[in-house]
């Protein structure tokens, strides 16, 4: 195991408290985590065990762009979370400044008309990212049955908006069942004691084997299912899992596998600082040469939540993410390094109790980014991110002539290859299926279906379809 690694990721909420960029925001790494040791991390893919690729092709990233996605945890229908949650880490640790706060002031709703606002506005600028729906938010209800409080036919409406409006541009993951109470599966109550180890943001703090924790996950999924939300993965609440970081991604894959039927996994949980990179990480890979290949990705985020945090009370620092010139900011700094730019933000953070202060800041960091990389950026759901890599990584590709032959464990969009010294034309062959690519005009404009060349290099993007396919460039495409 890489040890360097180890010690840089990190679980987000610790990260984001210990870190001189959480020095600032304190309360959004929240809900009730003591600072947090590096404990044992997933094992990750030795790169040993990827196939190996001929000289003078490379991967790119799709399009050749800079993946970019938002991250908003926290979220649910209706619920605002930092209102209900409050009082709840309050009681478990007393002693703790953030949770004394006034939330008896704070709305007890987001509104559904502040998601239709957001949602659109985001749909409007190309924005995607995940979205989770704690299942059981605070203890409050349960999402598949009643919301008390609100009606059913309330309850209804806002899983129907989600499903309408959110779907096409976001992923749907639960972040555990509540959030705040560990669940006793056998009775379906939160257990009786009162503490940080029966909160969601801690548990468990003791070894647990690999089907408890997937029996866990698999129960918060089952409600995401059961209101007619698909799902390709889960956020972890806080420090969930910390105790078991090599054994999460195991219990993530079979939990999503036995509720979904999906064929790549994927978890949210790490925030990486730094320069460590940001790409994501393979793990529990196996049957890699097979026609069964299986694997777990784990999509770290790269930058703190500096919107309105997780109790909406906080005001905004948008320049971290991207001053108004989008010539700093740790968004700005990911992008010229061409590593996955993703930013992280709680819900009540962008509902600001209110004010919207969150979301407005939101919205100048993308108009700002924009601005300037328009042309070198793509927005990317966490689940195509995830998938994109596992592809990018594990498409094993052979090279005759002119003539390359991909074997994909994995469909991935807009797959995009480098073939030093090629010339166009460029054709694509999958079975009986041969589509001949269209040169794109510049840069900017390369798509899927597309190639551009220059005296170097030639690109060309695609569709991967799973299986085997050939792309044969010059003369004889």
């Amino acid at each position: 195991m890489n040890q360097h690694r180890t010690l840089r990721i990190q679980d987000r909420r610790a990260f984001l408290r210990g870190s001189a960029w959480g020095a600032a925001a304190t309360t959004v790494a929240g809900m009730g985590l003591p600072r947090l040791g590096f404990a044992e991390t997933p094992e990750l893919t030795s790169p040993a065990s990827l196939p190996t690729r001929p000289a003078g092709v490379q991967v790119l990233m799709p399009r050749d762009r800079v993946p970019l996605s938002f991250i908003i945890d926290d979220s649910t229908c209706l619920v605002n979370m930092g209102h209900f949650c409050t009082p709840q880490f309050a009681t478990a640790m007393p002693n703790r400044a953030e949770y004394q706060k006034p939330w008896r002031s704070w709305p007890r709703e987001i509104p559904d008309s502040f998601v239709r606002q957001f949602g659109e506005w985001c749909a409007g600028q190309g924005v995607k990212g995940k979205y989770s729906i704690v299942p059981n938010p605070a203890c409050v209800g349960w999402l598949d049955r009643e919301l008390p409080g609100w009606s059913r036919a309330d309850l209804q409406s806002s899983l129907k908006l989600v499903r309408d409006l959110m779907l096409p541009n976001w992923d749907i993951h639960p972040e555990m069942i509540t959030h705040t109470r560990v669940i006793d599966l056998k009775t379906g109550r939160p257990m009786q004691q009162i503490s940080p180890a029966t909160m969601e943001n801690s548990y468990p703090q003791e070894k647990k084997s690999v089907d408890e924790l997937a029996a866990y996950l698999a129960y918060a999924l089952r409600i995401v299912k059961n209101c007619d939300l698909p799902c390709e993965g889960i956020t972890t609440p806080g420090g969930f899992g910390n105790s078991m970081k090599a054994e999460l991604p195991i219990a993530v894959d079979q939990a999503v596998r036995d509720v979904y039927g999906v064929d790549l996994p994927h978890y949210f949980k790490y925030v990486i600082s730094g320069d460590e990179s940001t790409e994501p990480r393979l793990e529990h890979l196996r049957g890699v040469g097979t026609d069964d290949v299986r694997l777990t990705v784990n999509v770290p985020a790269g930058t703190g939540d500096w919107f309105g945090g997780w109790q909406g009370d906080s005001l905004s620092e948008p320049d971290r993410y991207c001053n108004a010139a989008a010539t700093s900011g740790r968004m700005v700094e990911l992008i010229q390094r061409r590593q996955p730019a993703v930013m992280i933000c709680h819900w009540p953070g962008m509902y600001s109790n209110g004010s919207e202060e969150g979301f407005n800041s939101f919205k100048r960091v993308v108009e700002s980014l924009a601005s300037r990389f328009a042309d070198d950026t793509i927005w990317m759901k966490v689940s195509e991110i995830a998938r994109y890599w596992a592809a990018k990584q594990l498409t094993e590709i052979r090279r005759e002539g002119n003539r390359l032959t991909l074997t994909a464990p994995f469909a991935a969009q807009r797959y995009t290859l480098q073939i030093a010294a090629a010339a166009g034309p460029v054709s694509l062959q999958h079975g009986n299926d041969r589509t001949l690519l269209s040169q794109a005009t510049r840069r900017s404009t390369l798509d899927a279906g597309t190639w551009i060349a220059d005296e170097q290099n030639l690109v060309a993007c695609f569709d991967l379809p799973k299986g085997t396919s050939e792309v044969v460039v010059g003369s004889n495409a």
